[in-house]
Protein backbone atom coordinates (compact mmCIF):
# COMPACT_ATOMS: atom_id res chain seq x y z
CA UNK A 1 0.00 0.00 0.00
CA UNK A 2 1.39 3.55 -0.82
CA UNK A 3 1.19 6.31 1.66
CA UNK A 4 -1.34 8.82 0.35
CA UNK A 5 0.16 12.60 0.84
CA UNK A 6 -2.64 14.31 3.14
CA UNK A 7 -2.69 17.98 4.71
CA UNK A 8 -0.27 16.93 7.39
CA UNK A 9 2.17 15.76 4.62
CA UNK A 10 2.94 19.62 3.67
CA UNK A 11 4.04 22.16 5.58
CA UNK A 12 6.32 25.47 5.71
CA UNK A 13 10.10 25.19 7.06
CA UNK A 14 12.08 28.15 7.87
CA UNK A 15 15.31 28.53 6.22
CA UNK A 16 16.75 32.42 8.00
CA UNK A 17 14.95 35.14 7.52
CA UNK A 18 14.20 35.66 4.68
CA UNK A 19 13.34 32.15 3.31
CA UNK A 20 10.52 29.42 3.87
CA UNK A 21 10.15 27.02 2.42
CA UNK A 22 6.86 25.06 1.46
CA UNK A 23 7.85 21.30 1.13
CA UNK A 24 6.35 17.58 1.26
CA UNK A 25 7.79 14.89 3.93
CA UNK A 26 6.39 11.40 3.82
CA UNK A 27 8.16 10.01 7.45
CA UNK A 28 8.55 6.48 8.17
CA UNK A 29 8.85 4.80 11.63
CA UNK A 30 11.42 2.25 9.80
CA UNK A 31 12.90 3.78 6.83
CA UNK A 32 15.92 2.05 4.14
CA UNK A 33 16.95 5.42 3.99
CA UNK A 34 15.75 9.16 3.18
CA UNK A 35 14.82 10.35 -0.59
CA UNK A 36 15.40 13.99 -1.79
CA UNK A 37 14.14 15.21 -4.61
CA UNK A 38 14.46 18.28 -6.03
CA UNK A 39 12.19 20.10 -8.91
CA UNK A 40 13.21 22.38 -12.08
CA UNK A 41 11.79 24.89 -14.27
CA UNK A 42 8.51 25.50 -14.42
CA UNK A 43 7.85 22.69 -11.67
CA UNK A 44 6.17 22.46 -8.15
CA UNK A 45 7.16 19.42 -5.39
CA UNK A 46 3.97 18.28 -6.69
CA UNK A 47 6.01 17.21 -9.21
CA UNK A 48 7.09 14.05 -7.50
CA UNK A 49 3.57 13.78 -5.42
CA UNK A 50 2.74 9.81 -7.02
CA UNK A 51 6.34 9.03 -6.64
CA UNK A 52 7.02 9.84 -2.94
CA UNK A 53 3.48 8.14 -2.47
CA UNK A 54 5.08 4.74 -3.84
CA UNK A 55 8.45 4.72 -2.44
CA UNK A 56 6.93 6.38 1.11
CA UNK A 57 6.27 2.36 2.27
CA UNK A 58 10.26 1.83 2.39
CA UNK A 59 11.75 5.31 2.67
CA UNK A 60 11.44 8.90 3.95
CA UNK A 61 10.95 11.10 1.35
CA UNK A 62 11.10 14.81 0.94
CA UNK A 63 10.67 17.47 -1.65
CA UNK A 64 10.25 21.31 -1.63
CA UNK A 65 9.35 24.25 -3.80
CA UNK A 66 13.05 26.41 -4.61
CA UNK A 67 12.46 29.80 -3.35
CA UNK A 68 10.90 31.17 -6.15
CA UNK A 69 8.58 28.46 -7.01
CA UNK A 70 5.61 27.08 -5.60
CA UNK A 71 4.22 28.74 -2.83
CA UNK A 72 8.01 29.18 -1.53
CA UNK A 73 9.46 32.97 -0.49
CA UNK A 74 9.92 34.79 -3.31
CA UNK A 75 12.49 37.96 -1.28
CA UNK A 76 13.73 40.68 -3.89
CA UNK A 77 16.79 40.11 -5.88
CA UNK A 78 18.72 42.37 -3.75
CA UNK A 79 18.32 40.09 -0.61
CA UNK A 80 18.11 36.49 -2.48
CA UNK A 81 20.05 36.40 -5.94
CA UNK A 82 18.30 33.21 -7.05
CA UNK A 83 21.92 31.71 -8.52
CA UNK A 84 22.66 28.16 -8.55
CA UNK A 85 25.05 28.77 -5.70
CA UNK A 86 22.01 30.11 -3.41
CA UNK A 87 20.25 27.04 -4.09
CA UNK A 88 23.08 25.14 -3.07
CA UNK A 89 23.08 26.92 0.55
CA UNK A 90 19.80 26.59 0.76
CA UNK A 91 19.55 22.98 0.12
CA UNK A 92 22.72 22.49 2.55
CA UNK A 93 20.18 24.75 5.04
CA UNK A 94 17.13 22.33 4.48
CA UNK A 95 19.43 18.97 5.28
CA UNK A 96 20.80 20.24 8.03
CA UNK A 97 17.88 21.55 9.68
CA UNK A 98 15.74 18.67 9.15
CA UNK A 99 18.06 16.59 10.41
CA UNK A 100 18.01 13.87 7.51
CA UNK A 101 20.96 11.69 7.82
CA UNK A 102 23.35 12.13 4.89
CA UNK A 103 24.56 8.92 4.91
CA UNK A 104 21.22 7.14 4.32
CA UNK A 105 20.25 9.68 1.50
CA UNK A 106 19.67 10.15 -1.89
CA UNK A 107 19.24 12.69 -3.70
CA UNK A 108 17.19 12.98 -6.91
CA UNK A 109 17.97 16.04 -8.81
CA UNK A 110 16.61 17.49 -12.07
CA UNK A 111 16.75 20.54 -14.32
CA UNK A 112 17.59 24.00 -12.17
CA UNK A 113 18.03 21.79 -9.17
CA UNK A 114 21.25 19.25 -10.46
CA UNK A 115 23.47 22.14 -10.78
CA UNK A 116 23.14 23.27 -7.17
CA UNK A 117 22.57 19.95 -5.87
CA UNK A 118 26.54 19.25 -7.78
CA UNK A 119 27.90 22.70 -6.30
CA UNK A 120 26.85 21.33 -2.85
CA UNK A 121 28.73 17.58 -3.11
CA UNK A 122 32.15 19.58 -4.31
CA UNK A 123 31.98 21.38 -0.84
CA UNK A 124 31.03 18.54 0.97
CA UNK A 125 31.23 15.56 -0.44
CA UNK A 126 29.49 13.33 2.02
CA UNK A 127 25.86 15.32 1.71
CA UNK A 128 24.64 12.03 0.26
CA UNK A 129 25.11 8.24 -0.20
CA UNK A 130 24.16 8.73 -3.68
CA UNK A 131 23.19 11.61 -6.01
CA UNK A 132 21.06 10.84 -9.42
CA UNK A 133 20.83 14.06 -11.46
CA UNK A 134 19.69 14.14 -14.99
CA UNK A 135 18.49 16.84 -17.73
CA UNK A 136 20.65 20.05 -16.84
CA UNK A 137 23.93 21.98 -18.15
CA UNK A 138 26.58 21.11 -15.65
CA UNK A 139 28.68 22.63 -18.23
CA UNK A 140 29.14 26.40 -20.52
CA UNK A 141 27.82 24.79 -23.36
CA UNK A 142 25.32 26.97 -25.20
CA UNK A 143 25.14 24.72 -28.46
CA UNK A 144 23.83 21.94 -26.21
CA UNK A 145 20.93 24.45 -24.68
CA UNK A 146 17.45 25.56 -26.47
CA UNK A 147 17.95 28.45 -27.97
CA UNK A 148 15.39 30.79 -25.32
CA UNK A 149 17.70 28.76 -22.42
CA UNK A 150 21.02 30.31 -24.73
CA UNK A 151 19.04 33.88 -24.62
CA UNK A 152 18.38 33.93 -21.08
CA UNK A 153 21.78 33.65 -19.56
CA UNK A 154 23.24 37.43 -19.14
CA UNK A 155 22.87 39.30 -22.30
CA UNK A 156 21.21 42.03 -24.37
CA UNK A 157 17.93 39.40 -24.90
CA UNK A 158 17.45 37.92 -21.53
CA UNK A 159 14.62 40.78 -20.64
CA UNK A 160 13.12 40.10 -23.95
CA UNK A 161 13.04 36.36 -23.03
CA UNK A 162 11.87 36.76 -19.41
CA UNK A 163 8.89 39.02 -20.62
CA UNK A 164 7.77 36.39 -23.33
CA UNK A 165 7.96 33.85 -20.47
CA UNK A 166 5.49 35.90 -18.32
CA UNK A 167 3.23 36.69 -21.15
CA UNK A 168 3.03 32.63 -22.28
CA UNK A 169 2.75 30.93 -18.56
CA UNK A 170 -0.52 29.22 -19.49
CA UNK A 171 1.23 27.88 -22.94
CA UNK A 172 4.31 26.92 -20.65
CA UNK A 173 2.52 25.09 -18.39
CA UNK A 174 0.48 23.20 -21.51
CA UNK A 175 2.90 22.67 -23.47
CA UNK A 176 6.79 22.65 -21.78
CA UNK A 177 6.32 18.78 -20.48
CA UNK A 178 6.24 17.14 -23.89
CA UNK A 179 7.82 20.04 -26.30
CA UNK A 180 9.87 18.48 -28.71
CA UNK A 181 8.15 14.88 -28.15
CA UNK A 182 6.23 13.20 -31.29
CA UNK A 183 2.62 12.82 -30.81
CA UNK A 184 2.92 9.23 -29.67
CA UNK A 185 5.53 10.60 -26.81
CA UNK A 186 2.83 12.71 -25.54
CA UNK A 187 1.63 12.40 -22.19
CA UNK A 188 -0.87 14.03 -19.39
CA UNK A 189 0.66 16.16 -15.83
CA UNK A 190 -1.84 15.66 -13.45
CA UNK A 191 -4.95 18.75 -13.01
CA UNK A 192 -3.99 19.27 -9.23
CA UNK A 193 -0.23 19.89 -10.26
CA UNK A 194 -0.97 21.69 -13.22
CA UNK A 195 -3.00 24.05 -11.07
CA UNK A 196 -0.27 24.27 -8.62
CA UNK A 197 1.91 25.44 -10.65
CA UNK A 198 -0.69 27.76 -12.47
CA UNK A 199 -1.41 29.54 -8.91
CA UNK A 200 1.96 29.61 -8.10
CA UNK A 201 3.37 31.08 -11.08
CA UNK A 202 2.19 35.13 -9.59
CA UNK A 203 2.65 34.26 -6.14
CA UNK A 204 5.22 36.45 -3.70
CA UNK A 205 7.06 39.07 -5.04
CA UNK A 206 7.93 37.92 -8.57
CA UNK A 207 6.76 35.24 -10.87
CA UNK A 208 8.39 32.08 -11.71
CA UNK A 209 9.77 33.22 -14.63
CA UNK A 210 11.33 35.56 -12.85
CA UNK A 211 13.06 33.39 -10.69
CA UNK A 212 14.05 31.44 -13.57
CA UNK A 213 15.50 34.75 -15.46
CA UNK A 214 17.43 35.21 -11.96
CA UNK A 215 18.75 32.00 -12.19
CA UNK A 216 20.16 31.86 -15.60
CA UNK A 217 21.70 35.53 -15.03
CA UNK A 218 24.11 33.81 -12.98
CA UNK A 219 24.23 30.62 -14.50
CA UNK A 220 27.54 31.03 -16.93
CA UNK A 221 29.50 32.06 -13.65
CA UNK A 222 28.20 29.22 -11.61
CA UNK A 223 28.92 26.52 -14.20
CA UNK A 224 32.66 28.02 -14.79
CA UNK A 225 33.08 27.49 -11.18
CA UNK A 226 31.91 23.57 -11.04
CA UNK A 227 33.90 22.89 -14.19
CA UNK A 228 37.27 24.23 -12.53
CA UNK A 229 36.05 22.22 -9.42
CA UNK A 230 34.79 19.24 -10.87
CA UNK A 231 37.95 16.85 -9.95
CA UNK A 232 36.56 17.55 -6.30
CA UNK A 233 33.27 15.70 -6.79
CA UNK A 234 33.47 12.78 -4.65
CA UNK A 235 30.05 11.70 -4.27
CA UNK A 236 28.73 8.41 -5.75
CA UNK A 237 26.99 9.51 -8.93
CA UNK A 238 24.14 8.81 -11.13
CA UNK A 239 23.19 10.36 -14.32
CA UNK A 240 19.50 9.96 -16.06
CA UNK A 241 18.86 11.50 -19.25
CA UNK A 242 15.69 11.33 -21.87
CA UNK A 243 17.68 10.81 -25.18
CA UNK A 244 14.93 13.26 -26.76
CA UNK A 245 15.59 15.84 -24.54
CA UNK A 246 14.40 19.22 -26.69
CA UNK A 247 15.72 21.58 -24.19
CA UNK A 248 19.87 20.11 -22.97
CA UNK A 249 20.89 18.30 -25.56
CA UNK A 250 22.05 14.50 -24.21
CA UNK A 251 25.20 15.13 -25.69
CA UNK A 252 25.91 17.42 -22.35
CA UNK A 253 25.09 14.31 -20.00
CA UNK A 254 27.28 11.84 -22.33
CA UNK A 255 29.55 14.64 -21.84
CA UNK A 256 29.41 15.13 -18.13
CA UNK A 257 28.96 11.22 -16.92
CA UNK A 258 32.38 10.53 -19.26
CA UNK A 259 34.53 12.94 -17.40
CA UNK A 260 32.66 11.54 -13.73
CA UNK A 261 33.57 8.17 -14.63
CA UNK A 262 29.87 8.03 -14.17
CA UNK A 263 26.92 5.04 -14.95
CA UNK A 264 24.56 7.16 -17.38
CA UNK A 265 21.15 6.05 -18.34
CA UNK A 266 20.18 7.59 -21.91
CA UNK A 267 16.28 6.42 -21.84
CA UNK A 268 14.70 6.23 -25.58
CA UNK A 269 11.73 8.13 -26.47
CA UNK A 270 11.95 10.20 -23.32
CA UNK A 271 12.08 14.04 -23.58
CA UNK A 272 13.04 16.49 -20.37
CA UNK A 273 11.40 15.15 -17.78
CA UNK A 274 11.08 11.20 -17.71
CA UNK A 275 10.47 11.56 -14.18
CA UNK A 276 6.62 12.55 -15.55
CA UNK A 277 6.83 11.13 -18.68
CA UNK A 278 7.20 7.90 -16.66
CA UNK A 279 7.48 7.91 -13.08
CA UNK A 280 8.23 3.96 -12.39
CA UNK A 281 11.36 4.88 -14.13
CA UNK A 282 12.39 7.45 -11.13
CA UNK A 283 10.73 4.92 -8.45
CA UNK A 284 13.20 2.39 -10.11
CA UNK A 285 16.45 4.85 -10.18
CA UNK A 286 15.90 5.10 -6.48
CA UNK A 287 15.18 1.68 -5.56
CA UNK A 288 18.48 0.68 -7.14
CA UNK A 289 20.27 3.66 -5.49
CA UNK A 290 20.03 2.12 -2.25
CA UNK A 291 21.02 -1.80 -3.52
Amino acid sequence: MSQPVNDDAIDFFEIDGDITLRRMVLRNANPKGTVLFLHGFPETLYAWKGIAEALADDYEVHAFDWPGYGLSSRPTADRFSYAPKDYARILDRYIGKAGIDTSKLTIYATDIGALPTLLLAVEKPDIARTIIVGDFAPFNRPQFMYASLQALKAGPAMDQVRAALNSNRDEILENTFTRGLPKEGHFEVAREFKDDMSRAWTYGAMTTADAFSHYYSHFTRDQDHFELQLARLKTPMKVVWGEEDLYINKAMGVEFAARLHAELTLLPGMGHFPHLQNPTLAIDEVRAAFR
